[in-house]
């Protein structure tokens, strides 16, 4: 036995396990061992950075994903890309993002309280109005103020009807409250909401009808020249606006009638208090026999008829006797014509409780100034 390292056959110097090799260029070849253990002597030291050799167990992607997943077969990680020499071994799929799942589409409102959009589409869907959708889905168009709406008109009228016997001032109180109702409700009505400069200004033109009333000795003058003025002012504002030409125009119609409305109701201020107390009361009696639930024609002709009893009624209590009786309903016709302008193209509860309220105290009030100074 000697001393010198074993030099093996033909100048082969034989392996030593604990000699530092030369780092090899490239990659590694794989050398196939049959048995795990064996290899384990021999497994090769890196001086640098390297890829990770440990082999971490896949993670199976839910259900939803693995349906739309495509079949990966060895390379397919990374762009395709295998590593050689490690016996096929693949590096972990990055996880796949799960296809975004499309919105339910909103179901449109049954109960005619706010507007709602259509079914969603891929190629869009031009919005409707709700009385468009009403009427494909066999529906009338038209509601109709409840009860509610239709006690808080009566209330009002009973609060005309009272003031005006009282004197012009008292009438002021419950007439300003009429009129700021008036001006709101009709941009409501027409979707403009909030319209808080087109509101300001009908509710100005109101006031300031009012106090032309009483300082010109409640001279109907008062009113045209009122309503002559603010027609100009909403012109000369409409003008000023940046808005598109079909915008400014709506808005000019809007303006103009909620401020014709609301200094119309002035009327009441420059008609007889007889009259006022009549035609008030008998509004009042017409809305809420509308109310009931009748069917149409049933319901405006017992509504008409209330009101004549009850102007009939009013009138004998002021003087006016018999001739109540058709100040009432005259003035119940009108009252009625605004009740239906409330009621039109499936009007929100915001509606109903200003325009539904207001329209046909305000609608009335010619009807109560024109036949107060006939019968009176």
């Amino acid at each position: 036995m000697t001393d010198q390292p074993y030099q093996g056959y033909d100048g082969y110097d034989g392996y030593d396990p604990y000699r530092q090799q030369p780092a090899p260029q490239g990659w590694p070849q794989q050398q196939p061992y049959d048995d795990p253990q064996a290899a384990q002597p021999y497994t090769q030291q890196w001086q640098g950075q390297t890829w990770e050799t440990q082999v971490q167990p896949p993670v199976a992607p839910p259900a939803e994903e693995t349906a739309y997943m495509p079949s990966q077969g060895a390379g397919a990680a990374y762009g395709g890309y295998q590593e050689p020499g490690w016996g096929g071994t693949q590096a972990p799929a990055p996880t796949q993002t799960p296809a975004p799942t499309q919105a339910p589409a909103q179901t449109p409102p049954t109960d005619g309280s706010e507007p709602g959009y259509g079914p969603a589409t891929v190629a869009g869907n031009a919005r409707i109005t709700d009385a468009q959708r009403a009427r494909l889905e066999g529906r009338s168009p038209i509601i109709e103020p409840g009860v509610q709406p239709a006690g808080l008109t009566a209330l009002l009228g009973l609060l005309l009807a009272g003031a005006a016997a009282i004197g012009p001032y008292a009438l002021v109180v419950p007439l300003v409250a009429l009129q700021a109702v008036t001006a709101a409700g009709w941009f409501r009505l027409n979707g403009m909401w909030p319209a808080r400069q087109g509101i300001a200004l009908a509710f100005a033109g109101a006031l300031t009808a009012d106090v032309a009333l009483l300082a010109s000795g409640r001279t109907p003058a008062a009113i045209l020249g009122t309503l002559g003025v603010w027609v100009l002012l909403a012109l000369v504002l409409q003008l000023r606006s940046h808005a598109d030409p079909d915008e400014r125009m709506y808005g000019l119609m809007a303006t103009v009638a909620s401020a014709a409305l609301a200094i119309v109701a002035s009327g009441y201020l420059a008609s007889h208090g007889d009259a006022v107390t009549v035609g008030a009361a008998s509004v009042a009696v017409a809305v809420l026999v509308r109310a009931l639930p009748l069917p149409t024609p049933a319901s405006v002709a017992a509504s008409l008829l209330a009101a004549a009893g009850a102007g009939a009624l009013a009138g004998a209590l002021t003087g006016l006797g018999s001739a109540g009786a058709l100040l009432g309903a005259g003035a119940a016709v009108c009252a009625l014509i605004g009740h239906r302008v409330a009621s039109y193209d499936y009007p929100s509860r915001f509606v109903h409780f200003t325009a539904g309220v207001a329209l046909p105290l305000a609608a009335a009030a010619p009807a109560v100034y024109l036949l107060g100074r006939a019968l009176v």
